[in-house]
């Protein structure tokens, strides 16, 4: 009687620790993904503050540029009417 009892009940506890295991599994699994993703996301994150970063020096170089010419122009301008 206790045999056949203990055989119904080891069954049951390998089929729940066999549940436990893969639920575990699926959580490492899961957690891998979340990390994987999190970094894919601060990768793009990354560059697309270096293209902000590039595109704001090309603007400040231009606009650096520009403003070093109508200087100039404004110079011109000063000494011909002298």
């Amino acid at each position: 009687m206790f045999k056949a009892l203990w055989n119904r009940v080891a069954g049951w506890l390998g089929l729940l620790s066999g549940l436990i295991i893969a639920a575990l599994a699926l959580l490492q699994v899961g957690r891998r993904q979340g990390r994987a993703q999190a970094e894919q996301k601060q990768y793009e994150a990354d560059l697309s503050a270096g293209e902000v970063g590039r595109d704001a020096a090309e603007t400040i170089e231009r606009l650096g540029d520009d403003a070093v010419r109508d200087r100039a122009r404004k110079r011109m301008r000063d000494t011909r009417g002298r």
